[in-house]
């Protein structure tokens, strides 16, 4: 497969991390299970945002982007205030918080992970994986900063099918030649629609079972 060079821009990039700041805002200012100060809720608003690029980076041995550059800091630092300013008018829409913007953050980071792993000449299975870790490292950031249990383990959550679902599509499009801006916006759908569909209709994968050794009675005398 050959190298084509990233083509993500950097806005795109600051929607991400912005949307990510104010979901993680929203979120961690909804959590009544725990006692979150005004610097906790800007925090977790901020590795919401910057979690699956710094991971995503990590991995891909690059430059992390969110600490090269002042902008992302920025703008998902004032994202997660401005999270944490509406919680309280948004907090009827519970569902909107936690399922559709998480999916679309999801779809965002999937693609700019999976795009710049192809970018630096990363195979297509090792893409896909780039890709699922950016968009669930931010929220695997979030839950361990609040003592959560990870929400990708969760059954019924299908979060990771839903990421790779749609970072598999963007990199099968690229290999049949489709520019990588059409495919991320199809990656970014995909990846919505499958995570929407999963709490809609309640799609699980089954859980797993126990196989317990049968006991052996003593033979009556």
């Amino acid at each position: 497969m050959s190298i084509t060079p990233f083509q993500v821009t950097l806005w795109i990039e600051l929607l991400a991390a912005g949307l990510g700041g104010l979901q993680g805002a929203l979120f961690a200012a909804g959590v009544r299970s725990r006692r979150i100060d005004v610097l906790g809720v800007i925090a977790i608003g901020l590795a919401v945002a910057l979690g699956g690029s710094l991971l995503r980076d990590l991995v891909l041995n690059q430059p992390p982007v969110v600490v090269w550059s002042n902008w992302y800091l920025t703008v998902a630092g004032a994202t997660a205030i401005l999270g944490m300013v509406l919680q309280p008018v948004l907090a009827r829409g519970d569902w909107l918080i936690s399922v559709l913007l998480d999916a679309v953050v999801m779809g965002l980071f999937g693609a700019i992970g999976a795009s710049k792993a192809l970018s630096l000449g990363v195979g297509a299975a090792g893409a896909v994986v780039v890709g699922v870790i950016g968009a669930i490292g931010g929220g695997m950031l979030r839950d361990v900063m609040l003592g959560l249990s990870f929400s990708f383990l969760h059954v019924g959550t299908l979060y990771a099918v839903a990421a790779g679902a749609g970072t598999a599509v963007l990199v099968l499009l690229a290999e049949l030649g489709t520019p990588i801006p059409i495919a991320g916006v199809i990656c970014g759908v995909v990846t919505t629609l499958v995570r929407l569909a999963a709490v809609r209709f309640e799609w699980t994968f089954p859980e797993q079972f126990v196989v317990r050794p049968r006991r052996h009675r003593p033979s009556e005398g």
